[in-house]
């Protein structure tokens, strides 16, 4: 029997999926660009997650028996899963990290749309040329997002988490430090 949290689970692993999807199709439009490759760890930080998402990221990496490898990070900042400029949970990352790099469009505290795109990327582009088909609706999908955390809180029998309660990923390798 499934327990009440796996369905919003499987919620967050749809739009996990339509966000890569998205991602996708706008890395191959603007892959001359692009310059994200390993190494380039520029963005690699020590984001807060929705619990829905920390859940989901904590329930892959178990059933993949994950270890986490040392961290060489001097930067107190630095993402925990960064080792040797690598992302050892690539496959797992939360959805602000397979969104990096790419030319985001979101409204801004005055309703506005605002375009953000990586310093490193986008060099020789016109900022003109981003329009809504060519960026990623950063609000579409944390609406998405935000709605599906909403169900898991709801459902969630211990009610320690609100709407709007974030979770450091280094709290991710709390579960698996022995």
């Amino acid at each position: 029997m499934k327990s009440k949290l796996t369905d919003p689970i499987e919620k967050y692993r749809e739009v996990r999926n339509t966000i890569d999807k998205h991602v996708s199709a706008l890395e191959k439009k603007h892959n001359k660009h692009m310059v994200c490759r390993k190494g380039c760890d520029l963005c690699c930080m020590d984001y807060s997650i929705l619990p829905v998402e920390f859940y989901s990221v904590l329930k892959d990496l178990k059933s993949r028996n994950f270890t986490p490898e040392k961290n060489n990070q001097d930067s107190e900042n630095g993402c925990v899963f960064l080792v040797n400029h690598a992302c050892t949970i690539y496959a797992e990352r939360p959805m602000i990290c397979r969104t990096h790099g790419l030319p985001l469009i979101f409204a801004n505290d005055d309703g506005e749309f605002e375009l953000s795109a990586c310093e490193l990327n986008f060099t020789s582009f016109d900022f003109d040329d981003f329009d809504m088909d060519n960026t990623f609706h950063q609000d579409k999908y944390n609406s998405m997002l935000f709605m599906v955390n909403r169900e898991f809180i709801n459902a969630s029998e211990d009610k320690k988490f609100g709407e709007l309660d974030l979770i450091p990923l280094k709290e991710l390798a709390k579960h698996f430090i022995k």
